[in-house]
């Protein structure tokens, strides 16, 4: 097994500017560049290594393909006051959803709910990346995703891939820091499991299932044949859940969009559902940070089991993450920085200073 290189430290406006410059300089457009670097930074600063700068190598030569676009604006295919059906041509994804979360803010604050399904949007990053933009308006953010193109996850009960991870996310407001949800409906991620595969290290626990269906550790199985799929979440024993919860998020993404898997492939990409919810609407947002007030209190109070040291709340440690990163700079990924030097020279971008271990 090999040993990770210990993370090193970069400012993050350095690498904010350094993703942009990358970005514009393979062809972006400008403001495109800048929402895609900011995404992926915010990934990482919130500790999402798989889904932050670790995709801006791949972002880059997407570009140069031609599979993601670099100019244009959604196609706007139906729309009704609280609901907007856009086609996003491949154009990037984090660019997409952020305009898509304005759009569904909106709608909400006239209407209390606001959603944007976005069809053929490119790959979208971290999901919790943009939960904070609304959360801090006093906003509750829904985000779901699949990709129609990739099949990693198998069915409960089955040992033939069907699903991608199919992420969904979360913002809640309280009175303190936001509520953050990011999960899967499945146990792991394509992302992490390609960077262990790489390392030729193992996941913590049997989150993988063989081609014969025994649960496992090492994610080599995803990668000799037969291969092997990612378990939903619950795994073995109880993975009707995950299964349950990826044929919901198919059905808002692939479903409501009209477009998914029943489709001829095009590429990583991604198909997304955004909404938005004004709390004024309803019970009012005081009274909804009266109540998640009150539940994150009572999860804090918990008595956490053995070897716990204290109950968190979805969300915690990320912003703690990303306030500590902010301060001392990001501990980004052993790999990020030599994927990105070719790059670099390529495009007459200088590499960010490294600023400590």
């Amino acid at each position: 097994m090999s040993v990770a290189t210990p993370a090193v430290r970069y400012r993050a406006d350095a690498l904010l500017a350094f993703a942009h410059a990358l970005l514009a300089g393979a062809g972006l457009r400008d403001d495109l560049a800048h929402d895609v670097a900011s995404i992926l930074v915010d990934g990482d600063l919130l500790g999402h290594t798989t889904h932050g700068l670790a995709l801006l190598a791949p972002y880059l030569a997407q570009i140069e393909n031609g599979t993601m676009t670099a100019d244009g604006a959604p196609t706007v295919v139906s729309s009704r006051p609280a609901a907007q059906t856009w086609d996003g041509h491949r154009l990037p994804g984090p660019w997409l959803v952020l305009r898509a979360f304005e759009a569904a803010a909106t709608m909400a604050r006239t209407c209390g709910t606001g959603t944007v399904v976005i069809r053929r949007s490119h790959h979208i990053g971290c999901l919790a990346a943009y939960l904070k933009r609304m959360t801090d308006r006093g906003l509750v953010a829904l985000l779901d995703c699949s990709d129609p193109n990739v099949c990693s996850v198998a069915p409960f009960g089955g040992i033939t891939p069907v699903f991608t991870p199919n992420p969904m996310a979360a913002g809640i407001p309280t009175s303190g820091d936001p509520i953050l949800l990011d999960i899967s409906a499945s146990y792991t991620t394509n992302g992490l499991t390609q960077r262990l595969f790489d390392r030729g290290e193992k996941l913590p626990h049997r989150w993988l299932q063989d081609a014969q269906g025994n649960a496992t550790d090492d994610p080599a199985v995803l990668f000799r044949e037969p291969k092997g799929t990612l378990l939903p979440l619950g795994g073995l024993d109880a993975g009707h859940k995950g299964y349950a919860l990826a044929l919901l998020i198919e059905s808002l993404t692939a479903g409501l969009t009209g477009f998914g898997r029943a489709d001829p492939p095009e590429g990583w990409g991604a198909t997304v559902f955004v909404q938005v919810l004004d709390p004024e609407a309803f019970g009012g947002r005081s009274a909804l940070v009266r109540q998640t007030d009150h539940l994150v209190a009572a999860c804090h109070a918990a008595t956490p089991r053995p070897g716990v040291e204290r109950v968190r709340v979805p969300g915690e440690n990320g912003m703690r993450r990303y306030r500590e990163q902010m301060e001392r700079g990001i501990a980004l990924v052993a790999e990020v920085v030599p994927a990105l030097a070719p790059w670099a020279r390529k495009l007459g971008v200088p590499l960010p200073a490294a600023i400590g271990g």
